[in-house]
Protein backbone atom coordinates (compact mmCIF):
# COMPACT_ATOMS: atom_id res chain seq x y z
CA UNK A 1 0.00 0.00 0.00
CA UNK A 2 1.31 3.17 -0.90
CA UNK A 3 0.11 5.83 1.84
CA UNK A 4 0.74 9.98 1.43
CA UNK A 5 0.49 11.77 5.10
CA UNK A 6 0.11 15.22 4.80
CA UNK A 7 1.57 18.20 6.91
CA UNK A 8 5.31 18.31 8.56
CA UNK A 9 4.78 18.67 12.28
CA UNK A 10 5.14 16.39 15.10
CA UNK A 11 1.75 15.03 14.18
CA UNK A 12 2.67 13.97 11.23
CA UNK A 13 5.84 12.68 12.39
CA UNK A 14 4.39 10.57 14.48
CA UNK A 15 1.77 9.61 12.03
CA UNK A 16 4.58 8.48 9.63
CA UNK A 17 5.75 6.86 12.61
CA UNK A 18 3.20 4.66 13.50
CA UNK A 19 2.16 3.62 10.25
CA UNK A 20 5.76 2.78 8.89
CA UNK A 21 5.42 -0.05 11.69
CA UNK A 22 2.59 -1.66 9.85
CA UNK A 23 3.66 -4.23 6.76
CA UNK A 24 0.85 -3.04 4.85
CA UNK A 25 2.72 0.14 4.17
CA UNK A 26 5.22 -0.50 1.01
CA UNK A 27 5.64 3.05 0.70
CA UNK A 28 5.54 6.49 3.02
CA UNK A 29 5.45 9.97 1.49
CA UNK A 30 5.01 13.00 3.57
CA UNK A 31 4.45 16.59 2.45
CA UNK A 32 6.07 18.55 3.03
CA UNK A 33 7.87 16.77 6.06
CA UNK A 34 10.93 17.62 8.10
CA UNK A 35 14.15 16.91 9.26
CA UNK A 36 12.44 13.59 11.68
CA UNK A 37 10.18 12.66 8.82
CA UNK A 38 12.90 11.87 6.49
CA UNK A 39 14.63 8.91 8.70
CA UNK A 40 11.11 6.83 7.96
CA UNK A 41 9.77 8.21 4.95
CA UNK A 42 10.20 10.37 1.94
CA UNK A 43 9.53 14.25 1.53
CA UNK A 44 8.05 15.76 -0.92
CA UNK A 45 7.23 19.27 -1.81
CA UNK A 46 3.61 19.49 -2.52
CA UNK A 47 0.89 22.39 -2.43
CA UNK A 48 -0.78 20.74 0.53
CA UNK A 49 -3.86 22.90 0.42
CA UNK A 50 -4.60 22.40 -3.53
CA UNK A 51 -7.14 19.63 -3.81
CA UNK A 52 -5.92 19.38 -7.59
CA UNK A 53 -2.24 19.54 -7.12
CA UNK A 54 -3.07 16.38 -4.26
CA UNK A 55 -4.68 14.34 -6.44
CA UNK A 56 -2.78 15.22 -9.65
CA UNK A 57 0.64 14.08 -7.18
CA UNK A 58 -1.54 10.61 -6.04
CA UNK A 59 -2.32 9.91 -9.44
CA UNK A 60 1.27 10.27 -10.35
CA UNK A 61 2.73 8.50 -7.67
CA UNK A 62 0.16 5.87 -7.58
CA UNK A 63 -1.12 6.52 -4.02
CA UNK A 64 -3.87 4.24 -2.16
CA UNK A 65 -4.54 6.39 1.06
CA UNK A 66 -4.30 9.86 2.09
CA UNK A 67 -3.79 10.47 5.65
CA UNK A 68 -4.66 14.58 6.22
CA UNK A 69 -2.76 15.77 9.07
CA UNK A 70 -3.27 19.73 9.50
CA UNK A 71 -6.81 21.51 9.23
CA UNK A 72 -5.97 23.72 7.08
CA UNK A 73 -6.32 21.41 3.86
CA UNK A 74 -9.38 19.71 5.12
CA UNK A 75 -11.46 23.22 5.65
CA UNK A 76 -9.74 23.86 1.94
CA UNK A 77 -12.28 20.35 0.69
CA UNK A 78 -8.56 18.23 -0.23
CA UNK A 79 -11.00 15.17 0.75
CA UNK A 80 -13.39 16.25 -1.25
CA UNK A 81 -11.40 15.88 -3.91
CA UNK A 82 -9.42 13.08 -3.30
CA UNK A 83 -13.06 11.21 -2.60
CA UNK A 84 -13.77 12.47 -5.79
CA UNK A 85 -11.37 11.38 -8.21
CA UNK A 86 -11.77 8.01 -6.29
CA UNK A 87 -8.89 8.04 -3.92
CA UNK A 88 -9.33 6.46 -0.15
CA UNK A 89 -8.54 9.96 1.86
CA UNK A 90 -8.84 9.94 5.79
CA UNK A 91 -10.17 13.63 7.09
CA UNK A 92 -13.68 15.06 6.80
CA UNK A 93 -15.46 16.85 4.18
CA UNK A 94 -14.94 20.50 3.74
CA UNK A 95 -18.55 20.90 4.81
CA UNK A 96 -18.17 18.82 7.59
CA UNK A 97 -14.42 20.01 8.37
CA UNK A 98 -16.80 23.33 9.68
CA UNK A 99 -16.87 21.76 12.79
CA UNK A 100 -13.24 22.69 13.47
CA UNK A 101 -13.30 25.92 10.87
CA UNK A 102 -16.46 27.74 12.50
CA UNK A 103 -16.86 28.37 16.00
CA UNK A 104 -20.15 29.56 15.93
CA UNK A 105 -21.39 26.53 13.50
CA UNK A 106 -20.49 23.85 16.10
CA UNK A 107 -22.43 26.04 18.60
CA UNK A 108 -25.69 25.39 16.50
CA UNK A 109 -25.06 21.60 15.81
CA UNK A 110 -24.82 21.58 19.65
CA UNK A 111 -27.84 23.29 20.33
CA UNK A 112 -29.89 21.33 17.69
CA UNK A 113 -28.84 17.99 18.95
CA UNK A 114 -28.74 18.78 22.50
CA UNK A 115 -24.54 18.64 23.57
CA UNK A 116 -24.02 19.92 26.11
CA UNK A 117 -21.98 23.32 25.62
CA UNK A 118 -21.03 26.64 27.38
CA UNK A 119 -23.95 29.16 26.68
CA UNK A 120 -22.52 31.65 23.72
CA UNK A 121 -23.46 34.39 21.33
CA UNK A 122 -22.29 35.58 17.98
CA UNK A 123 -21.39 38.99 17.02
CA UNK A 124 -20.06 40.46 13.39
CA UNK A 125 -19.36 43.86 14.54
CA UNK A 126 -17.05 45.12 18.13
CA UNK A 127 -19.75 47.76 19.50
CA UNK A 128 -22.90 44.83 20.06
CA UNK A 129 -19.86 42.32 21.40
CA UNK A 130 -18.41 44.82 23.61
CA UNK A 131 -22.18 45.40 25.23
CA UNK A 132 -22.62 42.07 25.46
CA UNK A 133 -19.21 41.38 27.63
CA UNK A 134 -20.14 44.92 29.64
CA UNK A 135 -23.09 42.98 30.24
CA UNK A 136 -22.50 39.69 31.06
CA UNK A 137 -19.16 40.66 32.96
CA UNK A 138 -15.71 38.44 33.48
CA UNK A 139 -13.88 35.95 33.65
CA UNK A 140 -15.49 35.45 29.63
CA UNK A 141 -14.00 33.87 26.49
CA UNK A 142 -13.66 35.28 23.34
CA UNK A 143 -13.17 33.42 20.18
CA UNK A 144 -12.30 34.36 16.69
CA UNK A 145 -14.95 32.21 14.73
CA UNK A 146 -12.82 31.03 12.25
CA UNK A 147 -9.29 29.40 12.03
CA UNK A 148 -6.57 31.01 13.51
CA UNK A 149 -4.07 28.75 14.15
CA UNK A 150 -5.09 27.87 17.55
CA UNK A 151 -4.10 31.58 18.57
CA UNK A 152 -8.07 32.83 17.95
CA UNK A 153 -8.94 32.17 21.71
CA UNK A 154 -8.62 34.56 25.17
CA UNK A 155 -9.77 33.14 28.61
CA UNK A 156 -10.26 37.03 29.52
CA UNK A 157 -10.53 36.77 33.80
CA UNK A 158 -11.07 40.49 33.57
CA UNK A 159 -13.26 42.73 31.66
CA UNK A 160 -10.57 44.93 30.21
CA UNK A 161 -8.75 41.55 28.79
CA UNK A 162 -12.35 40.48 26.96
CA UNK A 163 -12.76 44.20 25.41
CA UNK A 164 -8.82 43.76 24.27
CA UNK A 165 -9.62 40.69 22.44
CA UNK A 166 -12.90 41.66 20.86
CA UNK A 167 -10.42 44.95 19.44
CA UNK A 168 -7.59 42.42 18.58
CA UNK A 169 -9.99 40.13 16.46
CA UNK A 170 -11.52 43.00 14.51
CA UNK A 171 -9.12 45.07 14.49
CA UNK A 172 -7.13 42.16 12.03
CA UNK A 173 -5.34 40.41 14.06
CA UNK A 174 -6.85 37.22 13.04
CA UNK A 175 -7.01 37.79 9.44
CA UNK A 176 -10.44 36.51 8.26
CA UNK A 177 -10.97 34.39 11.14
CA UNK A 178 -11.73 36.92 13.03
CA UNK A 179 -14.28 38.70 11.16
CA UNK A 180 -16.83 37.24 13.42
CA UNK A 181 -16.29 36.22 17.07
CA UNK A 182 -18.12 34.00 19.19
CA UNK A 183 -18.32 34.59 23.59
CA UNK A 184 -18.98 32.22 25.44
CA UNK A 185 -19.95 31.43 28.87
CA UNK A 186 -16.17 30.64 31.35
CA UNK A 187 -16.47 27.16 31.95
CA UNK A 188 -14.45 25.74 35.10
CA UNK A 189 -13.32 22.19 35.46
CA UNK A 190 -10.60 20.01 34.73
CA UNK A 191 -10.07 19.77 30.63
CA UNK A 192 -9.33 16.59 28.84
CA UNK A 193 -9.10 15.26 25.26
CA UNK A 194 -11.20 12.41 23.68
CA UNK A 195 -10.41 11.46 19.99
CA UNK A 196 -13.22 9.10 18.10
CA UNK A 197 -12.93 7.88 14.84
CA UNK A 198 -16.03 8.09 12.67
CA UNK A 199 -16.71 6.95 8.83
CA UNK A 200 -19.84 8.74 8.77
CA UNK A 201 -22.00 6.88 10.60
CA UNK A 202 -19.96 3.94 13.14
CA UNK A 203 -18.40 5.40 15.83
CA UNK A 204 -14.63 3.87 17.80
CA UNK A 205 -13.16 5.81 20.57
CA UNK A 206 -9.70 5.70 20.01
CA UNK A 207 -8.07 7.29 23.33
CA UNK A 208 -7.91 10.01 25.68
CA UNK A 209 -5.63 12.59 26.89
CA UNK A 210 -4.59 15.90 28.63
CA UNK A 211 -2.88 18.37 27.05
CA UNK A 212 -0.48 21.53 29.05
CA UNK A 213 -1.98 24.82 26.90
CA UNK A 214 0.01 27.39 29.01
CA UNK A 215 3.94 28.18 28.49
CA UNK A 216 5.22 27.96 31.77
CA UNK A 217 5.41 25.72 34.75
CA UNK A 218 1.84 25.30 37.05
CA UNK A 219 -0.18 26.01 34.17
CA UNK A 220 1.01 29.90 33.68
CA UNK A 221 1.39 32.46 31.01
CA UNK A 222 -0.38 32.76 27.87
CA UNK A 223 -1.61 30.16 25.62
CA UNK A 224 0.39 28.07 23.15
CA UNK A 225 -0.55 25.19 20.84
CA UNK A 226 0.42 22.57 23.54
CA UNK A 227 3.50 22.46 25.49
CA UNK A 228 3.37 18.91 26.47
CA UNK A 229 0.70 15.78 26.51
CA UNK A 230 -0.01 12.44 28.13
CA UNK A 231 -2.65 9.57 27.92
CA UNK A 232 -4.28 7.97 28.93
CA UNK A 233 -6.34 11.09 30.72
CA UNK A 234 -7.69 9.60 34.14
CA UNK A 235 -10.47 12.05 34.69
CA UNK A 236 -12.33 10.09 31.41
CA UNK A 237 -13.49 7.21 33.28
CA UNK A 238 -14.96 4.33 31.19
CA UNK A 239 -18.06 5.89 32.53
CA UNK A 240 -17.70 9.26 31.31
CA UNK A 241 -16.36 7.90 28.02
CA UNK A 242 -20.00 6.25 27.50
CA UNK A 243 -21.81 9.51 28.77
CA UNK A 244 -19.74 11.35 26.42
CA UNK A 245 -20.01 9.18 23.48
CA UNK A 246 -24.14 9.15 24.10
CA UNK A 247 -24.61 12.97 25.10
CA UNK A 248 -21.86 14.85 22.59
CA UNK A 249 -20.19 12.33 20.03
CA UNK A 250 -22.88 10.67 18.81
CA UNK A 251 -25.63 13.24 18.62
CA UNK A 252 -23.16 15.42 16.75
CA UNK A 253 -22.27 12.52 14.35
CA UNK A 254 -26.42 11.69 14.02
CA UNK A 255 -27.18 15.61 13.54
CA UNK A 256 -24.03 16.06 10.49
CA UNK A 257 -25.70 12.86 8.95
CA UNK A 258 -28.88 14.33 9.17
CA UNK A 259 -27.92 17.52 7.37
CA UNK A 260 -26.47 15.58 4.51
CA UNK A 261 -22.77 16.58 5.33
CA UNK A 262 -21.44 12.98 7.13
CA UNK A 263 -18.20 13.25 9.41
CA UNK A 264 -15.22 10.57 8.03
CA UNK A 265 -12.19 11.09 9.83
CA UNK A 266 -11.14 11.52 13.82
CA UNK A 267 -13.12 14.05 15.82
CA UNK A 268 -11.29 15.25 19.03
CA UNK A 269 -13.40 16.44 21.78
CA UNK A 270 -12.14 18.97 23.62
CA UNK A 271 -14.23 18.63 26.90
CA UNK A 272 -14.53 20.21 30.42
CA UNK A 273 -15.46 18.57 33.44
CA UNK A 274 -16.81 19.13 36.35
CA UNK A 275 -18.20 17.21 39.33
CA UNK A 276 -18.68 14.11 36.85
CA UNK A 277 -20.26 15.65 34.19
CA UNK A 278 -18.77 16.97 30.50
CA UNK A 279 -19.61 19.28 28.25
CA UNK A 280 -18.32 20.23 24.91
CA UNK A 281 -15.21 23.23 24.53
CA UNK A 282 -14.88 22.81 20.42
CA UNK A 283 -14.67 20.54 18.11
CA UNK A 284 -10.89 19.92 16.17
CA UNK A 285 -11.65 17.64 12.84
CA UNK A 286 -7.80 16.39 13.04
CA UNK A 287 -5.72 14.59 15.72
CA UNK A 288 -4.63 17.24 18.24
CA UNK A 289 -0.57 18.46 18.45
CA UNK A 290 1.12 16.94 20.62
CA UNK A 291 -2.05 14.49 21.84
CA UNK A 292 -0.71 12.90 18.17
CA UNK A 293 2.04 11.81 19.80
CA UNK A 294 0.91 10.10 22.97
CA UNK A 295 -1.78 8.62 20.99
CA UNK A 296 0.12 7.13 18.14
CA UNK A 297 3.11 5.82 20.77
CA UNK A 298 0.50 3.41 22.24
CA UNK A 299 -1.32 2.43 19.22
CA UNK A 300 1.55 1.70 16.89
CA UNK A 301 1.44 -0.83 13.47
CA UNK A 302 -2.34 -0.57 14.80
CA UNK A 303 -3.06 3.23 13.62
CA UNK A 304 -2.49 2.62 9.73
CA UNK A 305 -5.67 -0.28 9.87
CA UNK A 306 -7.76 2.04 11.77
CA UNK A 307 -7.20 4.83 9.76
CA UNK A 308 -7.75 2.75 6.39
CA UNK A 309 -10.97 1.57 8.22
CA UNK A 310 -12.51 4.25 8.95
CA UNK A 311 -11.37 5.35 5.67
CA UNK A 312 -13.16 2.64 3.93
CA UNK A 313 -16.58 3.40 5.99
CA UNK A 314 -16.02 -0.04 7.68
CA UNK A 315 -15.02 1.03 11.07
CA UNK A 316 -17.73 -1.88 12.48
CA UNK A 317 -15.00 -4.43 11.25
CA UNK A 318 -12.25 -3.39 13.49
CA UNK A 319 -11.26 -2.56 17.17
CA UNK A 320 -8.64 -1.29 19.47
CA UNK A 321 -6.23 -2.91 20.67
CA UNK A 322 -5.05 -1.13 23.85
CA UNK A 323 -2.19 -2.20 26.10
CA UNK A 324 -2.47 -1.25 29.78
CA UNK A 325 0.19 1.66 29.23
CA UNK A 326 0.86 5.10 29.62
CA UNK A 327 2.84 7.95 27.40
CA UNK A 328 3.90 11.04 27.85
CA UNK A 329 5.42 13.69 25.68
CA UNK A 330 7.52 16.70 26.08
CA UNK A 331 7.54 19.70 24.03
CA UNK A 332 11.01 21.46 23.39
CA UNK A 333 10.05 24.86 22.11
CA UNK A 334 12.36 27.80 20.76
CA UNK A 335 12.69 30.33 23.88
CA UNK A 336 10.47 33.47 23.46
CA UNK A 337 7.65 31.32 21.88
CA UNK A 338 4.69 31.76 22.03
CA UNK A 339 5.91 35.16 21.13
CA UNK A 340 8.80 36.48 18.78
CA UNK A 341 11.45 33.15 18.69
CA UNK A 342 14.88 32.86 16.27
CA UNK A 343 14.54 30.45 13.49
CA UNK A 344 17.33 28.29 12.33
CA UNK A 345 19.40 28.14 15.49
CA UNK A 346 21.39 24.83 15.74
CA UNK A 347 20.23 21.53 17.79
CA UNK A 348 22.45 18.66 18.78
CA UNK A 349 20.74 15.32 19.61
CA UNK A 350 22.68 13.29 21.60
CA UNK A 351 25.17 10.56 19.76
CA UNK A 352 24.07 6.98 21.08
CA UNK A 353 20.30 8.50 20.94
CA UNK A 354 18.22 4.74 20.88
CA UNK A 355 14.90 5.78 19.80
CA UNK A 356 12.85 2.31 20.40
CA UNK A 357 8.32 1.54 21.10
CA UNK A 358 9.16 3.68 24.48
CA UNK A 359 11.20 6.10 23.94
CA UNK A 360 11.36 8.95 20.73
CA UNK A 361 11.93 12.14 19.80
CA UNK A 362 9.58 12.94 17.06
CA UNK A 363 10.37 16.60 15.47
CA UNK A 364 7.68 19.11 14.65
CA UNK A 365 9.47 22.31 13.28
CA UNK A 366 13.36 21.41 12.19
CA UNK A 367 14.93 21.49 8.86
CA UNK A 368 18.44 20.17 7.64
CA UNK A 369 20.52 23.19 6.79
CA UNK A 370 24.04 22.06 5.52
CA UNK A 371 24.13 18.49 7.03
CA UNK A 372 23.03 20.66 10.63
CA UNK A 373 19.53 19.89 12.36
CA UNK A 374 17.95 23.38 13.02
CA UNK A 375 15.02 25.15 13.95
CA UNK A 376 12.24 25.53 11.96
CA UNK A 377 9.10 26.74 14.60
CA UNK A 378 8.25 27.47 18.00
CA UNK A 379 7.65 24.19 18.97
CA UNK A 380 10.48 21.94 17.44
CA UNK A 381 10.61 18.46 19.20
CA UNK A 382 8.82 16.09 20.98
CA UNK A 383 10.28 14.16 23.77
CA UNK A 384 8.27 11.17 24.03
CA UNK A 385 8.35 8.38 26.72
CA UNK A 386 6.10 5.06 26.95
CA UNK A 387 5.89 2.94 30.14
CA UNK A 388 3.69 0.77 32.56
CA UNK A 389 3.21 3.58 34.47
CA UNK A 390 3.20 7.45 33.91
CA UNK A 391 5.84 8.19 35.44
CA UNK A 392 7.73 5.57 33.95
CA UNK A 393 6.82 7.42 30.85
CA UNK A 394 7.93 10.96 32.27
CA UNK A 395 10.86 10.00 33.12
CA UNK A 396 11.84 8.33 29.65
CA UNK A 397 10.39 11.72 28.08
CA UNK A 398 12.39 14.07 30.37
CA UNK A 399 15.69 12.08 29.90
CA UNK A 400 15.12 12.44 26.22
CA UNK A 401 14.58 16.18 26.57
CA UNK A 402 17.40 16.62 29.11
CA UNK A 403 20.09 15.03 26.28
CA UNK A 404 19.18 17.84 23.69
CA UNK A 405 21.80 20.08 23.44
CA UNK A 406 19.70 22.91 22.31
CA UNK A 407 20.80 26.21 23.83
CA UNK A 408 18.01 28.37 22.43
CA UNK A 409 15.10 26.17 23.52
CA UNK A 410 13.56 25.23 26.54
CA UNK A 411 10.81 23.01 27.82
CA UNK A 412 7.73 22.52 30.98
CA UNK A 413 9.88 20.41 33.62
CA UNK A 414 5.75 19.59 34.93
CA UNK A 415 4.57 18.06 32.37
CA UNK A 416 1.84 15.40 33.40
CA UNK A 417 1.36 17.25 37.34
CA UNK A 418 -2.34 16.28 37.09
CA UNK A 419 -2.41 12.93 36.97
CA UNK A 420 0.84 12.45 38.97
Amino acid sequence: MNILILGGGGREHALAWAIRQNPKCDRLIVAPGNAGIAAVARCAELAIEDGAAVVAFCEEHAIDLVVIGPEAPLAAGVADALRAAGIAAFGPSQAAARLEASKSFTKEICDACGAPTAAWARFDEAEGARDYIRRMGAPIVVKADGLAAGKGVTVAMTEAEALGAIDAAFGGAFGAAGAEVVIEEYMEGEEASFFVLVDGTACLPIGTAQDHKRVGEGDSGPNTGGMGAYSPAPILTEDLQARVMAEIIQPTVEEMARRGTPFQGVLYAGLMIRDGRARLVEYNVRFGDPECQVLMMRLGAQALDLIQACAESRLDSVSVNWADDHALTVVLAAQGYPGDYAKRTAIRLPQDLAESSSAMIFHAGTAEREGRLVSAGGRVLNATGRGARLAEARDRAYALAEAVDWPEGFFRRDIGWRAL
